[in-house]
């Protein structure tokens, strides 16, 4: 291990804050002169099926304390994701089955160790000892807070007032969540921001069961794409790391310069004194801000998809919007027969269908998700067929079977339209 205080000033890059920093400096003491490692623990809810970039955060900092020699548990709330955490929310969540939540686990075991070290990480599922608590049990455990303390909590006291129900179980998950800890003798535990009274409960409920508290690291809830709202798959303003490279690329560079280095801080290892240095330089037109987001694309795309592909997918980029050219690997959308123009004499007769409704064929070929979708990106400029921007929303195309037609929508997205032949 390293020195204590080498590894206090390398862990608390990125923190919002550590609650206590003499408790967490007295812990690595401890654990450098016992030559035993802290138990990290930091818990995710498997209620979604994808990882984004605004979770590889909180992993990236599990990682550190890997680098550092210290146990880090991939805690999964099979259990308390039966509850949902109220964090943030004015309504209840909606209850998810057992099956779900399963299926979601797995799929995050998958993704984890695009970041983690698969042979340090220790999985662990929360209903291995939440689900054996008996009755009794469970009453001691709910005599060890308040409600009042519970109902001090933003997100409870919004619903109050608002008259927004809340349900008695949504009270439980913080005394869960901190049974989890106690459980597992905690001796540090990981959360966003927005996870802080949790945190606080699980420092409480040891204390009450006669251990010494955790420490509390809170790390910052990463800005989506629009650099605004927090990244999240429902506002669509995120990066999936199980996207494919290209798309990841793309993502990255349609950032602004000063969300750019914020996702430098807190999804690389660069260093806070050479961002700042670069922070410096494109201020005083020393450095081309465009070459920075270029590496910081690279090195997302690197970390999920490796270096081999990070390269091909800057090559990709650079061709369609510097050379203007379209991609190599274009998806290829078969237009059915039915869906070709009829043409007799050149005449259009009352009845006669004369091609294919550009909403119908954007949506009926999966790329738009809806009819919605297609006439904004439509009427906003998005859609092009063959370098030509669609600008009518009832445009009727006619394809015909022996070409080959191109549809770029947006920035980043190609298809090649391949009209069928009638058998």
């Amino acid at each position: 291990m390293k020195p204590a205080d080498e590894q206090f000033e390398y862990l608390k890059k990125g923190c919002v804050e550590i609650i206590q920093e003499d408790q967490l400096r007295a812990k690595l003491a401890r654990s450098v002169k016992e030559k035993k490692s802290l138990l990290v623990k930091v818990g995710f809810d498997p209620t979604a099926p994808d990882i984004h970039l605004g979770h590889t955060v909180i992993l990236r900092k599990m990682k550190h304390f890997q680098e550092m020699g210290h146990k880090v548990v991939f805690l999964i709330g099979d259990f308390t994701g039966l509850i949902g955490d109220p964090s943030g929310r004015s309504a209840t969540r909606p209850t998810m089955t057992r099956e779900e939540i399963a299926r979601n686990a797995e799929t995050y075991k998958a993704q984890i160790f695009k970041i983690l070290d698969s042979k340090k990480t220790i999985i662990d599922f929360n209903s291995r000892w939440l689900g054996a608590l008996t009755s009794y049990q469970f009453l001691e455990l709910s005599a060890k807070y308040t409600v009042a303390r519970i109902l001090e909590r933003d997100d409870f006291t919004k619903r109050l007032k608002s008259g927004l129900p809340i349900s008695l179980h949504e009270i439980l998950y913080p005394l869960c969540q901190g049974y989890d800890s106690v459980a597992m003798r905690a001796d540090v535990e990981m959360g966003g921001t927005d996870q802080k009274f949790n945190l606080l409960v699980a420092r409480e409920i040891q204390r009450e069961y006669g251990q010494e508290p955790q420490v509390i690291i809170t790390t910052p809830l990463l800005e989506g794409l629009d650099g605004v709202e927090k990244m999240s798959k429902s506002l669509g303003n995120y990066v999936g790391i199980n996207e494919p490279p290209k798309e990841i690329f793309g993502k990255i560079m349609s950032i602004s310069d000063p969300l750019m280095f914020r996702y430098y801080e807190l999804l690389t290892d660069v260093p806070l004194a050479q961002i700042e240095r670069w922070k410096k330089e494109a201020a005083e037109n020393r450095v081309n801000p465009r070459d920075l987001k270029v590496n910081l694309a690279k090195s997302i795309v690197a970390d999920f998809w490796g270096k081999p592909e990070a390269e091909k997918a800057a090559e990709e980029f650079d061709r369609i919007f510097k050379d203007k050219e379209n991609p190599e690997d274009i998806e290829p959308k078969f237009i059915l027969p039915e869906d070709l123009a009829i043409s007799v004499s050149n005449r259009i007769r009352v009845g006669e269908k004369v091609g294919i409704d550009i909403i119908d064929l954007l949506v009926k070929y999966g790329m738009c998700p809806s009819r919605g979708e297609a006439k904004r990106l439509i009427r906003q400029g998005g859609v092009y067929l063959d370098g030509i921007r669609i600008e009518d929303i009832a445009l009727k195309l006619e394809l015909k079977p022996g070409k080959e037609y191109i549809v770029k929508i947006g920035k980043r997205r190609f298809f090649k339209l391949i009209p069928q032949e009638k058998k």
